[in-house]
């Protein structure tokens, strides 16, 4: 059992490596694999795994899910370094935010409970600037719909300033000799 002033220490260096950067989006969800929650909850994660087998029932398909070969290989490649997760000889297990809480009910200590809420809090936070970006890419796209409007009727504005600044067309004369007499009245002959 690890005491809490080791704890801490090791939570202070968590929090330097940046709980945020071990989210990891799979399958649509964001999640965090079991070595990195084994590492927060000051477990190994052999231990970690053995509740989850033991406690299967608590963790339904969008709480831990096992990644196919494929899903591996694939966030094997977004590691720095690929040592770090590698030479894994049964599939990994990922958790969600509601099971990375449910693995802190499961796990039972003061220290998994406390490393819990830090957990959450980052996926909190994460959602938060997911939000964030959202409002802001919506804001942006507002913004250019509005300018897009202005570049409209700016371009109008120059267009009539441009016919205004022009001089204006003098009538072209038409070439030839033109009679500026009234012609008499088209009258039709009435036959009876």
């Amino acid at each position: 059992m690890i005491s809490l002033r080791d704890f801490e220490f090791r939570m202070t260096r968590q929090v330097l490596r940046n709980i945020d950067s071990e989210i990891h989006l799979v399958r649509g969800q964001r999640v965090m694999l079991d070595s990195v929650l084994a590492e927060i909850y000051a477990v190994s994660t052999k231990r970690l795994n053995e509740q989850l087998k033991r406690n299967r029932k608590r963790f339904p398909a969008d709480f831990a899910f096992q990644l196919t070969a494929q899903e591996f290989m694939n966030l094997k490649s977004q590691f720095a370094t690929s040592s770090s997760h590698g030479g894994k000889r049964k599939p990994l297990w990922v958790f969600t935010e509601h099971g990375a809480i449910m693995l802190a009910s499961v796990l039972k200590s003061d220290i998994a409970i406390q490393a819990s809420v830090r957990v959450v809090r980052a996926f909190v936070r994460l959602r938060e600037m997911v939000a964030a970006n959202a409002q802001l890419a919506a804001k942006l796209e507002e913004l250019e719909r509005r300018l897009d409007s202005h570049d409209e009727a700016i371009v109008d504005l120059f267009a009539a300033l441009n016919r205004l600044l022009e001089p204006p067309e003098k009538p072209k004369r038409e070439i030839g000799f033109h009679v500026r007499e009234r012609s008499a009245p088209y009258r039709a002959n009435k036959r009876a």
